[in-house]
C-alpha cells in the first residue's frame, strides 16, 4: 500500500472554490483505482482541546488543508496518473484551481501506516 498525504495552502477567501476542487478529486481518484481518505479544512480550535504534551505543541497554520488517498502499490499509482491526466474532470479541477487561487502551493508526502 502507497499512500499519499497531501498539505495545501490555501486561499481563505476562495474556501468554497477548494470545496469544489475537492469534491472533483475524490471520485477520480476512487475511479482510477485509488481509495480517497477525504480532504480536511481547518476549523478553529475548541477552547476546551488543550496540548497533551504542554510545551512542546503548537498550533498549525489556519491556511492549511490536507488530503490523503491511496493506491495498492506504486505502479498502480503511476497507472493513475498517466490515466486521469487527459480525464474531463481532472481537466475540470484544474481549470477551477487555475482560475480561482484556491491554493497557492502544496506538499506531498508519500506515508505508511504503522
Amino acid at each position: 500500500m502507497i499512500t499519499c498525504f497531501i498539505r495545501y495552502f490555501v486561499n481563505s477567501k476562495k474556501l468554497s472554490e477548494f470545496e469544489q476542487y475537492a469534491r472533483i478529486w475524490v471520485p477520480l481518484i476512487e475511479k482510477y483505482g485509488g481509495t480517497h481518505h477525504g480532504y480536511y479544512l481547518p476549523v478553529e480550535t475548541p477552547a476546551s482541546a488543550a496540548f497533551s504534551f504542554p510545551g512542546i505543541g503548537e498550533e498549525g497554520p489556519g491556511n492549511v488543508a490536507i488530503a490523503m488517498f491511496s493506491f495498492a502499490n506504486i505502479e498502480d499509482y503511476d497507472s493513475y496518473r498517466k490515466r486521469v491526466a487527459d480525464d474531463p474532470e481532472c481537466l475540470r479541477a484544474t481549470k477551477i484551481r487555475e482560475e480561482s487561487n484556491c491554493f497557492w502551493k502544496y506538499e506531498r508526502r508519500f506515508v505508511r501506516r504503522v
